[in-house]
């Protein structure tokens, strides 16, 4: 299908109408606990099978550990958090390879297969379409803060303030970077989608904007819309972001027609580098509600509507500081 659009995944005809769907991703670890970061890994490359529309059948692990420094118990429970991720999404892990090296890597090169005429491709999205997101937003200030807090009580207090962040605000972050983009993609059948892409690295303004500039249309979104993990408003408040998150709004300011009231907390949680973020969905309006019910019912519990598409204006990207009529029908 070409990488003119920058799709999500690489998709191969293999004939009678089926496609193979083809991603790999892979990333340092982002929480404490092995387990949890092979979990999270493995939901992060799974996600980009989903978002076209695929069913994941087959992934191999991609691996590097510093056998000389941490234990191999550590290695196994990153392993064994990734396995036990793919067999959630109904795949299996058959094989992989690993090196050793200075810094912990895991990730996941995975197949998955579809009809060709039920791709989702980032290209496609028309005026009239809402923009439903499946997951929060925040997840990059919260790892942020998790990580602070986690230093602070190695003994570098002097730097950060220690308790950032509560058990339960850490928790809904895993929670939402674990979450499956499987109950999303799922709950498209029947619906009449006309582009999709999962939410990661460049933020929902970066990752809207290629979907945007691809279907050579302007996305409005509604900040009071926008689904946000607990703590990631204080936190942003704070000024506690990633450097990813950062990066992401340097680079959309340019590109962004931000409205009255839209402040820059507001532009950094919109712009915020996620990990294992949801999909936005863009679809008819008379539709995107019972798509984002449908999604909740299914264990996306913050899918919501939170914009529309409209005609080509002076920007890809319009940013409002209430709703925007995406959410009526």
């Amino acid at each position: 299908m070409g990488n003119a659009q920058a799709d999500d995944a690489a998709v191969y005809r293999i004939g009678g109408g089926k496609v193979f769907v083809q991603t790999v991703d892979f990333f340092t670890p982002v929480v404490d606990d092995p387990y949890l970061f092979g979990q999270i890994a493995a939901a992060n490359a799974l996600s980009d099978v989903y978002a076209m529309g695929a069913k994941p059948v087959l992934a191999l692990a991609l691996a590097a550990f510093p056998t000389t420094v941490l234990p191999p118990e550590v290695f196994e429970e990153i392993l064994r958090g990734g396995v036990e991720k793919v067999a959630e999404a109904g795949a299996v892990v058959g094989g992989g390879h690993s090196i050793d090296h200075d810094i912990p890597l895991y990730g996941l090169s995975v197949t998955g297969l579809a009809d060709e005429a039920r791709i989702t491709r980032n290209a496609g999205a028309r005026p009239g379409d809402a923009l439903v997101l499946t997951k929060p937003l925040g997840i990059g200030v919260t790892v942020c803060a998790g990580r602070a807090d986690t230093i602070a009580g190695e003994g570098a207090a002097r730097f950060f303030h220690r308790n950032l962040l509560t058990d339960g605000e850490m928790e809904s972050a895993v929670q939402a970077m674990t979450m499956l983009n499987r109950a999303a993609a799922e709950a498209m059948e029947g619906f009449e989608v006309h582009a999709a892409t999962d939410v990661t690295g460049y933020g929902l303004l970066g990752h809207a904007h290629e979907m945007m500039e691809a279907s050579a249309v302007t996305g409005e979104f509604g900040v009071e819309k926008i689904p946000l993990l607990p703590a990631a408003r204080r936190l942003a408040a704070k000024g506690i972001a990633p450097d990813g998150s950062r990066v992401n709004v340097r680079s959309m300011k340019p590109r962004v027609e931000a409205g009255p009231g839209v402040s820059e907390e507001d532009f950094l949680l919109l712009c915020d580098a996620q990990t294992s973020g949801g999909l936005l969905v863009a679809l008819p309006s008379s539709s995107a509600q019972s798509y984002a019910d449908r999604c909740r019912e299914r264990g996306a519990a913050c899918a919501a509507v939170v914009g529309r598409v409209v005609e080509r204006g002076n920007t890809a990207l319009r940013v409002v500081k209430g709703g925007t009529g995406g959410e009526r029908g």
